[in-house]
C-alpha cells in the first residue's frame, strides 16, 4: 500500500512539475513573442520614413550649392597685414608684440576660404594654413587649422552674429603634455570690408580660460 501511495505521489508530482515546465514554457514563449512584438513596433515608430530618389538629389544639391554665408566668407580674401599681433605665454604676463600676415582665397567655387598665415612666435618662424566653410546642412561655419608649432589639427565651428559682426567658433586643440582636446575659441570680429580683430582663447596652465592672440588686420590694397 505505501509502495502504491509512493508511486501515486511520484506520479502526481512528476505530472505537477510536467505541467508547470508547459507552463513555464508556454510563458516564456508568451513572453519572448511579445518582446519581439514589441520590439518590431518600436522598430516601425523610430524607423525614418524612406527618401524617394528626387528628395535625396534636392539634399545633396542644396548642401553643395554655395549661399549667403558662403558670400560673405569671400569678403575674407585678399591680403591682410597687422603690424601688432599681442602674444600672450602666460595669465599676467605681458605679450610679446609681432608682425603678422593672412593672404586668403576662395577654394571650390566659393565654397570654402583658405588661409596662408605667416609671423613669428617665441622667436621662431611661425606658419599655419587654414580652411573655412559653411556646412548647409549644420547650419553652421566649420574650419581647420595646422601649422608648424604642433602636429595636430585645430577643429572649430560656430556661427555669425550679425548684430556684433562678429563669427564665434568653438572647438579643440590637442594639449601636447597629457595628449588630451584642450577646449578653444576664437573671435572674428569684421570691423569694415577692409579691417578684422581676432582674438583667440584657450586653456591657461590653471585649466582656466586665457587669451592667447589678438591682433587688428587690414587688407593690403
Amino acid at each position: 500500500m505505501k509502495r502504491i501511495t509512493l508511486t501515486i505521489c511520484s506520479a502526481t508530482l512528476l505530472l505537477l512539475s510536467c505541467n508547470n515546465s508547459a507552463d513555464d514554457k508556454t510563458k516564456t514563449e508568451t513572453a519572448s513573442a511579445d518582446t519581439t512584438s514589441k520590439m518590431a513596433d518600436a522598430k516601425t515608430e523610430t524607423a525614418a520614413p524612406p527618401m524617394d530618389e528626387a528628395a535625396m538629389m534636392k539634399a545633396w544639391q542644396d548642401f553643395a550649392a554655395p549661399g549667403a554665408m558662403h558670400k560673405w566668407m569671400e569678403k575674407t580674401n585678399g591680403i591682410w597685414v597687422c603690424d601688432s599681433v599681442s602674444q600672450w605665454m602666460a595669465p599676467g604676463a605681458p605679450p610679446t608684440k609681432v608682425k603678422a600676415t593672412n593672404i586668403q582665397s576662395s577654394a571650390m567655387g566659393g565654397r570654402y576660404v583658405t588661409g596662408k598665415y605667416i609671423s613669428s612666435m617665441m622667436g621662431q618662424p611661425h606658419e599655419g594654413m587654414s580652411t573655412m566653410g559653411y556646412d548647409n546642412a549644420k547650419k553652421m561655419f566649420v574650419s581647420t587649422w595646422i601649422d608648424n608649432m604642433g602636429s595636430g589639427i585645430v577643429h572649430m565651428s560656430g556661427t555669425y552674429d550679425e548684430g556684433t559682426k562678429t563669427l564665434n567658433l568653438k572647438g579643440h586643440q590637442t594639449d601636447a603634455v597629457t595628449g588630451k582636446d584642450s577646449d578653444m575659441r576664437e573671435e572674428m570680429k569684421m570691423i569694415d570690408d577692409n579691417t578684422y580683430s581676432m582674438s583667440l582663447y584657450g586653456a591657461g596652465p590653471d585649466g582656466k580660460e586665457m587669451k592667447f592672440i589678438e591682433g587688428t588686420f587690414k587688407k593690403k590694397k
